[in-house]
């Protein structure tokens, strides 16, 4: 069975660039999911935040919008993940239930993402963030290493 893996923010940052200390790891699997070894997915909301990330990183050159734009190419065979409304009110739920505030919000629409497509794997380098979340969450959370799982 081909795995159906949902890619965070902090996976695919290192993915795209090769001077992060988890390059290789994130690579690895990035490069599974162009060659269709797995199935890749990612959130909208990933793709908004991959834009702000990689156009604001600072490091010499900064990455111009262009190169972004460019870098985003990678991912235009990946399943785009798109939160409807009621999505959207089980998020709250969640975190009201859970008496998690503030920022966690944006974890937790990416985890939403991962529960909708109903992928095997949510790949992150900051797993805590999803922990947090729930055991159905918890359950496919993933650190990336240079192994299928």
């Amino acid at each position: 069975m081909v795995k159906r893996v949902l890619f965070d923010t902090s996976s695919l940052v290192p993915a795209l660039l090769e001077e992060h200390p988890f390059h290789i790891p994130c690579l690895f699997w990035l490069e599974r999911a162009l060659k269709i070894e797995c199935e890749g997915y990612i959130s909208t909301h990933t793709l908004a935040e991959l834009y702000a990330v990689l156009t604001r990183m600072p490091r010499q050159p900064r990455l111009l919008p262009r190169e972004v734009e460019k870098l985003l190419g990678n991912l235009a065979g990946f399943q785009k993940v798109v939160l409807n409304a009621e999505d959207y009110g089980d998020v709250i739920r969640r975190l009201v239930t859970l008496k998690l505030p503030g920022g966690v919000i944006y974890d937790a629409l990416i985890a939403q993402a991962a529960l909708t497509a109903k992928v095997n794997l949510l790949l992150t380098v900051n797993p805590k963030d999803f922990l947090r979340l729930g055991p159905d969450v918890a359950e496919i959370v993933v650190v990336p290493s240079g192994d299928l799982g």
